[in-house]
């Protein structure tokens, strides 16, 4: 009887213990909405994710935003009821800054200088963001940022008199814009689309596709054909979370998030052009700037980012370290 007894407890504990393993889901918020490419793509690599690991390890996420901004998101990773998040540079900035440089204004030039350089710092800002207590599980291009607007502005001046929009909680963006002379007006991405229908802003940087998927592009008349800052999504996972996973399925989960993130990086750059052809057929008008204005908005910006490096908001290392890729690339060609 008593080994009866110690067999039905040994039984009992395993079944427990087996149980708990399986259970462990990782919940992650978003702003995507539901039914977009991003989350169909983040679904089928999340359940690679659950087959690979026998069910041991599953994503749940939250979209649309309906877990509140970036601040609500990472109060509630804090505590516990989120595990991660899918961010853009600025969401994760506040964990780590440095985070932002791939977005730095006028930077990059073409799409070739992006690959380039990205071959290079993806590893950098993976290493540094886990240092700062966050793991990176994906990188995706989200492509340009061009300038979405009321009115045309080809020129500095133009966007000068205009009510420009800046993220909140984006210091690059703010730094930019003071640098341009521009005060700029800081809301929530939520709040964008009312603020353009009443007036509140009237110009806002935005690549073609969310452009379209926030239908901010209902309210504005114009687009400027000039790549103003490369955009990235990227998914983030709390250290101390993604550390109590066994280590293989710390693996699975990497593995399969970056490549998911890689389809999603390749999907976008089609869309977003996809998205500049549909933005033209629905009445958005492209302008260039006047001769001699894409030069001076490039002064100015690296102006401004001497002034970040200067004050702190971005890290001067990883600064000089970008500048040096993209040189060589272009010594190169």
């Amino acid at each position: 009887m008593n080994n009866a007894f110690k067999i039905m407890g040994f039984a009992i504990v395993s079944i427990a213990f087996v149980a708990g393993a399986e259970a462990k889901a990782l919940k992650f918020a978003t702003l995507a909405p539901a039914g977009t490419t991003w989350m169909k793509e983040i679904k089928a690599g999340a359940e690679q994710v659950k087959q690979r690991t026998g069910g041991r390890v599953k994503l749940k996420f939250y979209p649309g935003g309906v877990m509140g901004n970036d601040q609500s998101v990472h109060r509630k990773i804090k505590i516990g009821q989120l595990h991660g998040g899918a961010f853009t540079q600025v969401g994760l900035a506040q964990v780590y800054p440095g985070i932002q440089v791939l977005g730095l204004p006028m930077l990059f030039r073409s799409l070739e200088e992006v690959d380039y350089v990205r071959q290079h710092m993806d590893i950098v800002l993976k290493r540094e963001t886990e240092a700062a207590g966050f793991v990176l599980l994906g990188i995706s291009e989200g492509g340009f940022a061009r300038i979405l607007s009321k009115q045309p502005m080809r020129d500095l001046e133009a966007l000068r008199s205009s009510k420009v929009w800046v993220p909140e909680g984006d210091q690059v963006g703010l730094t930019v814009f003071r640098g341009l002379g521009i005060t700029p007006i800081s809301l929530p991405i939520a709040d964008v689309f009312t603020g353009l229908q009443t007036g509140l802003i009237e110009t806002v940087p935005v690549n073609p596709t969310s452009a379209i998927a926030f239908q901010w592009h209902s309210s504005t008349a114009y687009m400027t054909d000039v790549p103003i800052n490369f955009l990235v999504g990227l998914l983030a996972i709390r250290k101390s979370a993604f550390d109590k996973l066994p280590a293989e399925d710390q693996v699975v989960l990497q593995e399969e998030m970056e490549r998911v993130f890689k389809r999603l990086g390749e999907l976008n750059r089609i869309d977003n052009e996809a998205a500049k052809a549909a933005l033209r057929q629905q009445g958005i008008t492209f302008v260039m700037p006047k001769p001699g204005e894409i030069e001076r908005w490039r002064e100015i910006s690296n102006q401004s980012i001497d002034d970040m490096v200067e004050s702190g908001v971005m890290p001067a290392s990883l600064v000089e370290l970008i500048r040096r890729h993209l040189q060589s690339f272009r010594d190169k060609q």
